[in-house]
């Protein structure tokens, strides 16, 4: 895997426009879970940062939750008025061009809710995927947010 990947460069692309600052890392393996992906990076699980894609009704939803946690999909539902489901491997390539596991905050053919979990915050840096899953990007719980217009929400 190189950067030069379709999903990688639609990512590259996106950042760029946004003005992001993180540090691109294309990483040996894949790393298809959180646990993986800290363990590539020596950092904690939960300075990860993983990209849910949900399907609410019909309509996409991302969910940028810390690798330490797991969706609470009716409570998270419920607050936003909706029924949540995981989504099918073809949903989320459907709405964002990449892969489950690879499948980045931005760089998505159009745009897609996005909410983020307020834990990240609690990390200097925090780890994303960058459109593939073995690339990740550097950033920061503000910058993510600013990067991808998420609202915070509680996702436990």
């Amino acid at each position: 895997m190189s950067a030069e990947h379709p999903s990688v460069l639609r990512f590259l692309e996106a950042h760029e426009q946004r003005d992001g600052a993180g540090q691109i890392v294309i990483l040996p393996d894949s790393a298809h879970t959180a646990a993986l992906a800290a363990e590539a990076l020596g950092c904690e699980v939960g300075a990860i940062a993983n990209s849910l894609l949900f399907e609410a009704d019909g309509s996409p939803v991302l969910i940028l939750t810390s690798g330490a946690h797991r969706v609470d999909t009716a409570k998270v539902g419920a607050e936003l008025g909706t029924t949540l489901r995981r989504a099918k491997p073809e949903f989320v390539k459907e709405h964002t061009g990449q892969t489950i596991g690879g499948v980045s905050p931005i760089g998505h053919p159009a745009p897609v809710p996005t909410y983020v979990d307020g834990w990240l915050a609690r990390h200097e840096v925090v780890w994303a995927a960058a459109g593939h899953p073995a690339a990740v990007f550097s950033t920061s719980y503000d910058e993510l947010r600013r990067l991808t217009g998420a609202t915070p929400i509680d996702v436990e």
